[in-house]
């Protein structure tokens, strides 16, 4: 059993106000042995990240780190690094004595619904696995999740759950399209999945943050939905329970390589 805390907090400009949220937020978890935050947890979207991206040896990262060793609990949080010609959207895990352990950066650039996050980010190319909190788990960032053959890399690299951290944008079907997908991507895979986006900042005016955080169990089942506004739950990963379900359900077992590894129309030798 992992007691996991899903951080839905609201996310300013300014990164001391953020790196405040995340402690207000991990002293309300303190049984949590993993905390996940949302993306961009650092500072809000918008220009003004370039001026704010920092190296993971900066202060952002950096205080990161002393919240998890003086809460003794493991943390997955978005930030910005500076990149080249851009920045990196970056997911960094770290573990609960405050150890860098890995930084995730975000490959599919959200270039869609009149939005252009490739004019401020560099794409990054490595799908990331990591072990924290004694579970093995693969990094997601907001529209990753439109990528099943993302999730499917992870499972392949042994991750067992799923955290995907967003600040989701608003509009039509949007929080239609994040729900479903992020069941989706733990049905399809039978990996328990953490999904953490901003809560709503009233403040802002740039849809980013629609909230509905939540914990997906490997048959889809939403074990907790956070709804629309700033809040801290902390949830319970059953390993053995997933276990069981990939017994039950063993469709990883039932892919076929042999044909969707070759090009499309190309016949098997012998055939």
């Amino acid at each position: 059993m992992t007691r996991v805390a899903l951080c839905q907090i609201p996310i300013s400009h300014d990164p001391k106000t953020n790196l405040e949220a995340v402690r207000e937020a991990l002293a309300e978890a303190r049984d949590a042995e993993l905390a996940v935050f949302p993306e961009a947890t650092l500072a809000r979207f918008g220009r003004g990240v370039a001026e704010v991206a920092e190296p993971l040896d900066g202060p952002f990262v950096t205080g990161l780190r002393e919240a998890a060793r003086e809460f003794r609990t493991a943390i997955i949080a978005g930030t910005f690094e500076p990149g080249d010609g851009g920045v990196r959207n970056t997911a960094v895990a770290i573990s609960e004595v405050g150890g860098l352990k890995a930084a995730y950066r975000k490959i599919h650039l959200f270039d869609s619904f009149g939005a252009r996050e490739s004019d401020l980010v560099v794409a990054g190319d490595t799908p990331t696995v990591v072990e924290l909190a004694g579970l093995r788990i693969g990094l997601i960032t907001c529209y990753d999740v439109r990528f099943p053959e993302l999730a499917r890399a992870l499972v392949d690299a042994g991750a067992d759950t799923f955290a995907v951290i967003a600040a989701w944008g608003s509009g039509p079907m949007k929080e239609e399209h994040w729900a479903t997908m992020v069941r989706a991507r733990a049905i399809e895979n039978t990996t328990w999945t953490i999904a953490v986006g901003q809560a709503p900042n009233p403040s802002a005016s740039d849809g980013f943050g629609v909230g509905r955080s939540m914990l997906v169990d490997p048959l889809g089942v939403v074990r907790h939905d956070l709804g629309p506004a700033r809040a801290v739950q902390t949830g319970v990963i059953d390993q053995a329970l997933g276990e069981r379900i990939r017994e039950t359900v063993p469709s990883l077992r039932h892919r076929r390589p042999d044909i969707f590894s070759r090009p499309a129309g190309a016949s098997v030798t012998g055939s």
